[in-house]
């Protein structure tokens, strides 16, 4: 039996979650967790195979949770649910460590089809996204301008190229206007840009926002 964790912090997407893996046979959903602190608690005191993450949650991030799983719990194997398209966060996460990667527009069956190869030990990537990979090591070694930036750094860039303001986003990441501003900061100075029409104009060169 594949013990799973579901992460999610809207209880209609897990209750969804949790409905979708009821109908198999090898798979339990032990427990779930709404934030990341709550997912840290959960795996210190309970053994799961499989941690099924959302990559977007208020306060600590899925991306700084599978930072700290993965220093944590090495060999927990964990998947990311997100509902980004793969070009935006996949090569990241699976460079942080994670098994595998998938949207949420993913078929119910490819959810059961990812938890069951991450859960023997493999990765799971979809056939796009193993393209992706495959011209991200074949590309030049000279690595581009994001992926100098910190997880928060590269997450707060992306959402300032979506066109949200530091208010809209520290209101959805339950941060501070102030540290939100800080990581803006940050972006603008080692990305060397002036303001957020280029970082709007680098996300869409580089492919980064639809």
């Amino acid at each position: 039996m594949i013990r799973v964790l579901v992460v999610d912090d809207h209880p209609i997407v897990r209750e969804g979650l949790k409905q979708i893996l009821s109908d198999t046979e090898d798979i339990l959903v032990v427990d779930e967790a709404d934030s990341g602190q709550a997912v840290l608690d959960c795996t210190a005191k309970t053994n799961f195979d499989v941690v099924l993450l959302d990559i977007s949650m208020p306060g600590r991030d899925g991306l700084e949770v599978l930072r700290e799983l993965k220093q944590l719990k090495p060999k927990l194997p964990v998947l990311i649910l997100s509902m980004y398209p793969e070009e935006h966060y996949a090569v990241r996460v699976l460079r942080g460590g994670a098994s595998g990667y998938l949207t949420k527009a993913s078929a119910p069956d490819e959810l059961i089809t990812a938890i069951r190869k991450v859960a023997s030990g493999r990765k799971y990537i979809s056939s796009t996204l193993a393209e992706r990979l495959t011209y991200e090591l074949d590309r030049d070694a000279s690595k581009p301008l994001h992926e100098i930036l910190s997880d928060r750094e590269y997450q707060v860039m992306h959402m300032l190229s979506t066109g949200k303001s530091v208010k809209d986003i520290a209101l959805e990441l339950a941060l501070s206007v102030k540290t939100v501003s800080t990581y803006r900061s940050r972006v603008l100075e080692k990305m060397n840009m002036k303001n957020n029409a280029e970082i709007v104009l680098y996300a869409v060169q580089n492919k980064l926002i639809d």
